[in-house]
């Protein structure tokens, strides 16, 4: 990736090479899937493929949430073909998986490793908690993330994304995006370049007074103004009891 920068000096404007990180190609159309991390802040980014082209890359979308990103290379009619999607919903422990990318710069990198947990929650910053991650002693390095995490079929489970390391290198604690989450949002960043979540507009409380005798529910503490739930007539001080 690449930042937009001004000379101290000069006051000309100039561009840095920012970091460098992992993508795969998601579709025939060219839309290259990467974290989101890799990309922000960044002015430009180059896209260069495992048959040695180089493309400069479009942002189509970002979801900083989940830490993914989706670019766009003008790969013309010779288009690299996608990799294979499988699904993280039947992943166990102990299942062998590969991680592959682009670790300190080491292009094509392939290591393997087991499944080591499922549905982990990881604090990546203060203000950004990324949840339900595959965890993975595959080694992951700087330079894996947006990479591609595979099963024995070659198919895709997760999106390397993190690690813990006190020293900065591996040290067997890797995280992936599961690919289930991460579809669901790279079919809606594909199709609208946003993620568009569902919301009700209400804060609720639970039923746990004595005042509240029997009834089991929630109680509407506050209501979005203009939200779906104030539209459909909630007011706050009301129980919902049924969805």
């Amino acid at each position: 990736t690449v930042q937009q920068s001004v000379n101290a000096w000069t006051g000309d404007a100039q561009q840095e090479r920012s970091g460098t990180g992992s993508g795969f190609v998601w579709d025939d159309l060219g839309h290259v899937v990467t974290n989101y991390h890799v990309i922000e802040g960044a002015t430009e980014a180059l896209v260069s493929l495992t048959d040695g082209r180089s493309f400069r890359a479009a942002l189509v979308g970002a979801n900083p949430e989940n830490d993914l990103a989706v670019l766009l290379i003008g790969v013309g009619t010779d288009r690299p073909k996608p990799l294979p999607i499988g699904t993280s919903a039947d992943l166990k422990v102990g299942q062998k998986v590969f991680a592959i990318g682009n670790p300190f710069g080491l292009s094509s990198t392939l290591t393997t490793g087991i499944v080591s947990a499922l549905n982990r929650n990881l604090q990546v910053t203060q203000e950004r908690t990324l949840n339900g991650l595959i965890q993975t002693d595959a080694a992951i390095n700087p330079g894996n993330s947006g990479g591609a995490l595979i099963n024995l079929r070659g198919e895709l489970v997760g999106i390397n994304t993190a690690i813990i390391s006190p020293g900065g290198g591996n040290v067997g604690i890797g995280f992936a995006v599961p690919i289930n989450m991460a579809r669901r949002v790279m079919e809606q960043l594909v199709a609208n370049g946003r993620v568009d979540r569902g919301r009700i507009g209400v804060t609720l409380l639970d039923l746990d007074s004595p005042a509240d005798g029997r009834v089991q529910g929630a109680r509407v503490a506050d209501v979005t103004v203009g939200s779906p739930a104030e539209r459909a007539g909630l007011r706050k001080g009301d129980i919902i009891v049924k969805a």
